[in-house]
């Protein structure tokens, strides 16, 4: 069974820019950017373990082609994303939000 995804608005608000963004470069690039955001959500749920603990519970799972880091914590019924961020992005960004 696959946990079901929580993000905090602070996550959606990330993702929603960096979509908008990659569409001003390029037509259709936003889309490319949430499909592979999506393939990457679908690795966490399958393994929700897989990557490393940084920090209060909370996990940094970096995207493939993008260079974006997804940070989320792993609670006993659901992924709670915390964070898409750049990863030239201070990697502390997001420990506000813990």
């Amino acid at each position: 069974m696959t946990l079901p995804l929580d993000f905090r608005p602070e996550a959606v608000e990330e993702i929603d820019a960096t979509f908008q963004w990659y569409e001003e470069q390029r037509a259709g690039l936003g889309e490319e950017f949430f499909s592979a955001f999506l393939q990457q959500l679908n690795r966490i749920q399958e393994n929700p373990e897989g990557w490393a603990v940084l920090y209060r519970k909370v996990r940094a799972c970096p995207m493939r082609r993008f260079p974006y880091v997804i940070y989320y914590r792993l609670l006993s019924d659901r992924i709670n994303i915390i964070a898409v961020q750049h990863g030239h992005r201070h990697p502390r960004a997001w420990r506000r939000r813990t």
